[in-house]
This record gives C-alpha cells, sequence and structure tokens, in this order.
C-alpha cells in the first residue's frame, strides 16, 4: 500500500513539473516556476559573468595619470561596433546567458510578459554589450525595457543606462536631458542615484565645465559604499581643483584618498602624494619633512612598481630647488626603471634634454631629444615643438663637431716631434688598458655562464639518446666523414670532385695575423703618419674649421639668442687669422653680439675698426647711415632681392640659388631672409625638382616659423605639396593639349638661338593652329624649346611636316611629343629619361 502510495506521488509532482514547464499557460505555478529558474539559474550565471567581466577589466585597464582620469574604467577603441568577435569571453557568456533567459524563459501570452525575471534579462543583456563596447546594440536593450516593460521595477536603471551609452555614443545634450528628467523624480535607489550623478560628473568633464563635475562628483562620492570607487572620485576631485588652480581644495580632495588607506589601490594613494607633492608650496613649506617623506616613499617596498613616478616628481622637485645635477641624477633613475609608460620616458629624456639646452651643452641635448622624439606619439604637439627644436640643432652639432675635430688635428699637427710621441705612447697605453678590461669583462661573462650550460647538456644526456645528444658518437661520425671526404663546404652538390677542400686553418691564421698586425699598428708612428705634414693639407682642414667657427657664431647669435658663446666663437674665428672672405662679416655679427649684450665700448671699438679698414664695404656704409642704405640705396636687402626676383622671372634659376646665398650670408640676421630663403626655394624647385623644393621648405618652416614665408611654407607643405607627389604619368596619347619638345644642352645658346628665330618664322607662317614658342629651363644642364597648341600626340610627332618647315635647323634636330599633363609631372619630378623609356615601349 505504501509503495503504491509513493508511486501516486511521484507521478503526480511529475505531471505537475511537466504542467509547470509550459510557457503558453498563465497560471501561478508555471509563472513562479519560470521565474525562478531564470532569477538563480540563467541570470546568476550571467551576472557572475558580467562580475568576472569587470574585474578582467579593473586588472587590465591601465590609468593615464598625465590627464583626468575617466570615472569609469572602460578602454575602447570602436564606440560604434558591431562586431561581436572582439568582445570578452566573460561579457560573451552574460549576453548568451541573457538572451537565453529570453527565449527559454519568457512568457509572453496576449501581449504581455508573465515572467517578472525578463526585464532584468535585457538589462543584463545591455550591460554586456556596453562593456562590450557594442554602444548601439545595447542601446536597443534598454530601449525594449522602456518600450515593453514601462511598470517594470527596473525602468529607472534602464534609462540610466540609456543616458550612459548616449553618452559614449556622444550624443551628450540627449543624455543631459534624460539625466536631469530622471533626477527631477522621487523614489531612486541609491545605486541609481550614483550611476546618474557620475555620469553626469563624466559628461561635465567631457565638457569641460569644471564646477559642475566638481558637484556631480561630490553627490556620488558621498553616495557609493564602494571604497575603491570612492578614491577614485575623490582624486579626480583633486585633478579638476588642480586644473582650476585651487591648489588648497586639490589638497584636500587627495587627502581624502590618502585618508582610504587600504581601502582603496595603491595606484591611487601613490598618486594622491605625488599630486600633493607636486603642489608643495616652495615659499611657506617644510622642505625637511618634504625630504624625509620622499625617502620614506622611495624606501617603502609597496611602492616599487611606482618607483619610476616617483623618481620623476623628485627630479621636479630638485628642479624646484635649482638642484640641476640632482635633478638630472633622478631623471635617470627614473628612466633606469625601465617604465611602460612611454609618456613619463618622453618627460624624463625631455628634461633632460632642456637642461643640457639651457647650459648650452647643445650636442648632448641633442641626443636627448632624439630620445625624447622615439617616445612622443607620433603628430603630437609636444613631438613637433621637440623636432623644432632638434632641427635647429642639426646645425651646431655638425659644425661643432667639425670645430672640435679640426681643432684636435691642427693641435697635434703643430706639437713639436718629442711631445707629439710621448702624447700618442700615452693615448695606445689608454687604449691596451681598455683592451685589457674588455677581455677580462667578457671573460668573466663567459665563465659566469659555463656552469648553467653544462647543467643544460649533461641534463639533455640523461633525459634523451638521440644520436646528436650523444658527444662520442658524434666525434666518431665526424671523424669517419673527414677522413672519406675531407672539409666540405656546407652547399648543394658537396660531393662534386671539383668542389674546393676548405681549409680552416687559413682562417685561424688569418685572424692571427690580422690581430698581430693591430698589436703592430699601436705605435706613435703610425698615427704621427695620418697627421697632415704640409702646409697646404693644414690650409685647407683650417679653412674647414674656420667657416665652421663663423657658421656657429650666426647660429648662436640668430637662432639660440646664446651671445656669448656667439663672441667667444667670433672672436676665435678672428683669432685664428681666417680667410679674407670671412673677416669683415665676423666683425660686423660681432658689433652686433656687443650691442646685444649692452657692452657700448667693445661694439663703438668694433665698429670704427670696421669703417676705417672697411670704408667702402656695404657693412661701413650701414653703420654710418643705416636708414639711408636699408631704405634707398640700390645695394640695399629689397633693391637686391627685386634684383634676384627678376632673374627669377626670367628663368635665370642657377644665378637665383648663388645670389641669395650670397645674400643670405650677407643680411644674417635681416628680415629679408625669410623671403631670399623663399625665393631660392622656388628656383631649386625649378631646378632640381619636388624633392629639392620640399626640403627648403621644411627649413623655411622650421627655422622662420613667426614669419609671413615661414607660414606660407609650412601651409604649402601640409596642403599644396601633397597633390603633386604622384610621379605616374598619364597614357601618352590621353589628352587634348601636346607640346614638341627639342633638348639642348645649357650651353648650345647659338643652336637655341637659331632654332627659336625658325621656329617663330614658321609658326607665323602657320593659320590653322594657334601654336606658340618658349623657352624652358628643365635643369641645370638642359634647356628646353618648346611648340604649344598642338592637339594630339600624333599632331605633334610630325608638326613638321604639318607647318611644311624645310628649315634645316628643325627638320634635322631630334624632338619628342608630350602631352601637357604630362609636361608638368615631368618638371615637378625631373623624370626626363623614365619618360622618354616609357614611350619607346
Amino acid at each position: 500500500m505504501k509503495n503504491i502510495s509513493r508511486h501516486i506521488t511521484i507521478i503526480l509532482c511529475l505531471t505537475l513539473l511537466v504542467s509547470s514547464c509550459s510557457r503558453k499557460k498563465d497560471r501561478f505555478l508555471n509563472r513562479n516556476w519560470h521565474a525562478l529558474n531564470t532569477k538563480y539559474n540563467v541570470l546568476f550565471n550571467g551576472e557572475m559573468a558580467l562580475i568576472d567581466g569587470l574585474n578582467e577589466i579593473e586588472t587590465t585597464y591601465t590609468d593615464n595619470y598625465w590627464d583626468v582620469l575617466p570615472v569609469e574604467r572602460l578602454s575602447v577603441t570602436e564606440v560604434f561596433g558591431f562586431d561581436e568577435d572582439t568582445q570578452s569571453p566573460n561579457f560573451e557568456r552574460a549576453e548568451v546567458k541573457a538572451v537565453k533567459a529570453v527565449q527559454t524563459h519568457g512568457m509572453k501570452i496576449k501581449g504581455k510578459e508573465k515572467n517578472n525575471q525578463v526585464d532584468e534579462a535585457y538589462i543584463l543583456l545591455g550591460k554586456a554589450r556596453y562593456f562590450s563596447g557594442r554602444f548601439i546594440p545595447a542601446i536597443d536593450a534598454f530601449n525594449y525595457v522602456l518600450f515593453k516593460y514601462p511598470s517594470s521595477s527596473n525602468i529607472n536603471t534602464a534609462k540610466i543606462w540609456r543616458a550612459k551609452t548616449n553618452l559614449r555614443l556622444e550624443n551628450e545634450n540627449i543624455a543631459l536631458e534624460n539625466l536631469n528628467a530622471i533626477l527631477a523624480k522621487d523614489g531612486l535607489s541609491n545605486e541609481n542615484y550614483e550611476e546618474a550623478f557620475s555620469t553626469l560628473a563624466q559628461l561635465y568633464i567631457n565638457r569641460e565645465e569644471i564646477d559642475s563635475a566638481l558637484v556631480h562628483l561630490e553627490n556620488a562620492a558621498l553616495i557609493t559604499k564602494d571604497k575603491a570607487y570612492k578614491g577614485r572620485l575623490h582624486f579626480i576631485q583633486g585633478q579638476l581643483y588642480n586644473k582650476r588652480g585651487l591648489t588648497d581644495s586639490a589638497q584636500t580632495a587627495f587627502q581624502k584618498v590618502i585618508d582610504l588607506k587600504r581601502k582603496v589601490p595603491r595606484t591611487y594613494r601613490v598618486n594622491s602624494f605625488l599630486e600633493q607633492i607636486l603642489n608643495f608650496d616652495y615659499e611657506r613649506g617644510d622642505l625637511l619633512a618634504l625630504d624625509v617623506f620622499l625617502e620614506t616613499l622611495v624606501e617603502d617596498r609597496e611602492n616599487r612598481p611606482y618607483l619610476d613616478r616617483i623618481y620623476h616628481v623628485m627630479a621636479k622637485h630638485y628642479l624646484n630647488l635649482d638642484e640641476d645635477s640632482t635633478a638630472i641624477a633622478y631623471f635617470n633613475k627614473s628612466l633606469r626603471r625601465q617604465s611602460k609608460d612611454s609618456y613619463l620616458n618622453a618627460l624624463n629624456y625631455h628634461n633632460i634634454a632642456d637642461l643640457n639646452f639651457d647650459d648650452s651643452n647643445y650636442t648632448l641635448a641633442g641626443a636627448y631629444y632624439d630620445s625624447t622624439l622615439m617616445h612622443y606619439k607620433k603628430n603630437s604637439k609636444p613631438r613637433r615643438l621637440v623636432k623644432k627644436r632638434r632641427d635647429n640643432l642639426e646645425d651646431v652639432i655638425f659644425y661643432e663637431s667639425i670645430a672640435k675635430e679640426n681643432d684636435s688635428i691642427l693641435k697635434l699637427a703643430a706639437m713639436p716631434a718629442d711631445a707629439l710621441e710621448a702624447y700618442f705612447d700615452n693615448y695606445i697605453t689608454m687604449l691596451k688598458e681598455e683592451a685589457e678590461k674588455e677581455e677580462a669583462e667578457k671573460a668573466f661573462k663567459t665563465q659566469a655562464t659555463t656552469p648553467k650550460t653544462n647543467m643544460v647538456t649533461t641534463k639533455t644526456k640523461k633525459v634523451s639518446g638521440f644520436y646528436f645528444y650523444q658527444s662520442t658518437t658524434v666525434a666518431y661520425g665526424k671523424g669517419e666523414f673527414s677522413s672519406l671526404w675531407g672539409a666540405r663546404p656546407l652547399e648543394d652538390n658537396w660531393r662534386w670532385s671539383n668542389k674546393s677542400i676548405v681549409d680552416n686553418s687559413k682562417d685561424k691564421n688569418a685572424a692571427q695575423n690580422g690581430a698581430a698586425s693591430n698589436e703592430a699598428s699601436l705605435t706613435p708612428a703610425f698615427f704621427i703618419n695620418q697627421l697632415p705634414s704640409t702646409s697646404k693639407a693644414t690650409d685647407s682642414i683650417s679653412k674647414v674649421r674656420n667657416f665652421a667657427y663663423y657658421q656657429l657664431g650666426l647660429i648662436y647669435k640668430n637662432k639660440f639668442k646664446d651671445y656669448q658663446r656667439s663672441q667667444d666663437k667670433l672672436e676665435a674665428l678672428l683669432k685664428q687669422s681666417p680667410e679674407e672672405r670671412l673677416i669683415l662679416p665676423a666683425k660686423y655679427n660681432l658689433y652686433k653680439v656687443y650691442t646685444l649684450q649692452e657692452r657700448p665700448e667693445l661694439a663703438n671699438q668694433i665698429k670704427q675698426n670696421i669703417i676705417s679698414d672697411y670704408p667702402s664695404s656695404q657693412y661701413a656704409q650701414i653703420l654710418l647711415n643705416p636708414s639711408a642704405v636699408l631704405e634707398g640705396d640700390s645695394q640695399s636687402p629689397k633693391a637686391r632681392y627685386k634684383n634676384l626676383f627678376e632673374a627669377f622671372e626670367a628663368a635665370k634659376y642657377q644665378q637665383v640659388v648663388d645670389g641669395c646665398n650670397l645674400e643670405i650670408i650677407r643680411f644674417e640676421g635681416d628680415d629679408i631672409i625669410p623671403k631670399l630663403e623663399l625665393l631660392k626655394a622656388s628656383a631649386l624647385g625649378r631646378l632640381e625638382g619636388l624633392s629639392a623644393y620640399t626640403a627648403r621648405l621644411n627649413y623655411i618652416a622650421l627655422n622662420h616659423p613667426n614669419s609671413p614665408e615661414g607660414k606660407e611654407a609650412q601651409d604649402l607643405l601640409e596642403n599644396f605639396l601633397k597633390t603633386l607627389e604622384n610621379e605616374s604619368f598619364q597614357t601618352a596619347t590621353s589628352g587634348t593639349n601636346f607640346k614638341t619638345i627639342f633638348q639642348f644642352s645649357n650651353k648650345e645658346t647659338e643652336s637655341i638661338e637659331a632654332l627659336k628665330t625658325a621656329l617663330k618664322a614658321a609658326i607665323l607662317e602657320e593659320e590653322v593652329f594657334n601654336l606658340s614658342l618658349s623657352e624652358d629651363v628643365y635643369d641645370l644642364n638642359t634647356t628646353f624649346v618648346v611648340i604649344h597648341g598642338l592637339k594630339s600626340m600624333s599632331g605633334a610627332l610630325g608638326f613638321a611636316e604639318l607647318l611644311e618647315i624645310e628649315t634645316a635647323e628643325i627638320t634635322d634636330k631630334p624632338f619628342f611629343a608630350i602631352s601637357s599633363t604630362n609636361y608638368k609631372t615631368l618638371q615637378i619630378h625631373k623624370t626626363l629619361e623614365k619618360y622618354l623609356k616609357e614611350i619607346k615601349n
């Protein structure tokens, strides 16, 4: 009887269970069974996956403390993406569970959803998509809750998350309107208030409305129970106060983070300490306490991951104390931490470079600027500024290296024989000591690594019996091969009889002989014989050195305003008996340096020297009557520029280039220089093509950035020149405007004139075509005589027959035809040979 009752009970339970599984029947049991399964099975697993995904973001996300932190830690590269393959597996799993909850447990009966957990499933779906960076699908999920479940308890949550998503989609006005409408209502949960306030804070940060952002950050921080999140909000407050220049308020906000102690991630606390140090008041603060605190930060083992940034802040601290050498030491310490923060490394290199630049160590500064450029992001403003300064240093580094090297050579060449031999004896001893030291270090490293290698080899032998792991077998095999075949080269067909046998002993002997010859060459005589021994050779080196000194004097004066260095270089130049062409411009520029240094006695002395020794020179005229010379004289800068411009219009491009080079030296520092540089660039472009033109424009843009010509050069580089980069020719026969080209050497002036005379006469007699004639410069050595106005390729090739010309000057001269479009390309890129090759094929 008991068994029968048990069976009946089981059958009834199974019947109830089966009937409750139905999603089509609106019964109490069905609704609650599906709601229970949705909440504690499918959605529970989905929410756990979402939490795992959020934890993954927390561990992998890297904050950029050089900028205001985002309120929400979420890194998204494509905000409008639909791609599901790139999302986190955890968020993907959360999305799958949300969809399963809707599809498996949804009870839509007569247009109404009877399972009260389905709206939770859509909220989970939207969040999973949001954190995956798929914002458009996410907003669809939140909208579905708002439109299909208007009486849902999650309606406010859906509205807030929709606003968050709109903010990510940069629909700021819509997000602001929705959030304000939500906050105007009562009955929001603390979680909803927190999300709304933090979203509004981010919105106002994006708009740079700092006061409003601070208010909402404080509201969110007061509500949240998550201490780590509270610490982040207070840290952002401190950053915003710093941005406003409210240092005291910023210090208070950072102190709130510090007071949370171990309840916040250590990165927030350490960076709060560093921000407070950067805000330190050096006039009223306790410097001794600050030094002690900095040492405490460094010695704390828990701060080791942050030593790169700590050392950087310490370096800035010593910069504020004008202890530059100590600051450089800490910048280098920061660099030695091999930080993954590229911007931090860039700042370290940049600061060291600037300090060397300020100390006039331009060569070393240039090296550090090179390292700085490697770490700044491309096309960023800091990188462009560094690039500009580095380019300005190019000439300094070049001429300083020439001056240093040639000074050394001339100094050695002037030494007596016994002193010279003693000098090189000491030099050779130093070289040998350095070589011995390197050998010792190499031997030490080899000895240090040998035991590890032996250990690995021994272990391998024990583990494996493979042929090539058994040294005895390998040695036997090598011996047998050598006895049968000899030493054969490692190459294809090695068994052929004509293959030469490799003699390894030759290599060894060669190496030994090389070492012996190097050893033998280390004698004073070897080095002495390489010094210039004739007056002609030393004069040549001296001329190069003198020009380098002159250039350095101008560069230090005009580019870097380093008047003391400019004075030193120009004075040293004049003491070295330079060639005549450098004496007068060097004296004139030295006069200007003395004037800029407000040293009137020295300036007047050198002024009188120029006037008395060079009375007819341009410089003397300028010193005697500057206004008259610069305004109306035919030799004034403006008059000389006008003459050169007229030569440019007459296509005398080489004359323009040579003239500009002379005038740039003559009027160094004058306002006319950028104009001359731009004219020179145009002439070089006509002679050498686009690459030369681009290089000169870049030079002008970098060296004269504030002049109208510098700005014009920059505009040409950024806009116009990009349209000329294509070097390809169009199809030879395409187009409606063609030219016939006669090619001459520039020296064939008589032939050019004869041809032009004959062509002019022929063109005057031609009545069908509207032809014209021009003489165009192609490059330094080549001139074109060009017939314009022909309508086809065949017409351009046979124009002589069309004109019915019997003149020998025309019919006997080879020529080629080209379309107007291709002629423009040919002149821009100077690709004549390429074009002629193409039309032949």
